[in-house]
């Protein structure tokens, strides 16, 4: 005789109910707009500022031994704690996981867990502040103010030019130091990075091979590219977000009265800004 459908015991609804209570708690605090959701949200916030310059000045504290790596991994585990309380913050747990920036904080999360094997790519945890600067949590906790702005256009700009002169100094550091008589230490790398960057090419320092000259292209190509969106996004008219309700363009001058695609009547929020 089959068994009819079972209610769930006493301790199964109870554990049913504790997690309920923690994600709606968490989303509460990661996604709500109670003073205290936004105390946390600063506090998560100065944080990964704090780690992304621990990142920053790492190249220069690995002669700590142990203690560097004990910090490594008491970044990993706030990292980590961050990373699972945002999953289940997050109403869909599969389109969390889609979004990029979550990816590379689970790469960031790999290179602190296994700082032997992934010795050479640590440089690329900077990717954190791009991570930080492209995510909705930074814009709608801090920078609620300027979202969809000019300044968070900038801001984004900046940034990623920034996270690029890092990654490329890491790549030559990584790639050259010790095999290079040019390449002594780490600010010979990120000298090497500026003058490249800037065409300035001084010829004091030199990369040599073809792998040498391969990496120099690419930093002049990719840090030119960068440096002249941030000047474009300084001084091209900006445009506000208002998705066009009949064909969808989302990007209109601020004193637009239609779209410029369809001809759709708009109205777009003045906020002062």
């Amino acid at each position: 005789m089959a068994d009819g459908p079972t209610r769930s015991s006493p301790p199964d609804r109870v554990s049913l109910l504790t997690r309920w209570r923690l994600r709606a708690r968490l989303r509460a605090l990661y996604h709500g707009t109670s003073p205290t959701a936004v105390r946390f949200r600063i506090t998560v916030l100065a944080v990964d500022l704090l780690i992304v310059a621990f990142f920053i000045a790492a190249p220069f504290l690995k002669s700590g031994g142990w203690v560097y790596y004990l910090v490594d991994y008491a970044i990993a585990a706030v990292l980590a704690a961050d990373m699972a309380a945002r999953a289940l913050a997050h109403t869909n747990l599969r389109d969390w996981l889609k979004k990029p920036i979550v990816w590379v904080d689970l790469f960031i999360l790999a290179t602190l867990l296994f700082p032997a094997w992934l010795y050479n790519l640590g440089f690329l945890r900077v990717l954190r502040l791009w991570t930080l600067a492209n995510s909705e949590f930074f814009w709608k906790t801090v920078g609620h103010r300027y979202d969809d702005t000019r300044v968070e256009e900038v801001t984004r700009s900046a940034v990623a030019l920034v996270v690029f002169v890092f990654i490329a100094t890491g790549f030559v550091y990584t790639s050259f130091i010790g095999r290079h008589d040019g390449i002594q230490g780490y600010v010979d790398a990120l000298y090497f990075t500026i003058t490249s960057l800037t065409t300035t090419g001084f010829g004091d320092i030199t990369l040599p091979g073809l792998w040498g000259r391969t990496l120099s292209i690419l930093i002049m190509l990719g840090g030119v590219g960068l440096f002249f969106n941030l000047i474009q996004s300084l001084i091209r008219p900006h445009k506000v977000f208002h998705p066009c309700p009949t064909c969808g363009l989302r990007r209109h001058d601020l004193d637009a009265v239609h779209c410029k695609a369809c001809g759709e009547v708009l109205c777009i929020p003045d906020d002062g800004l």
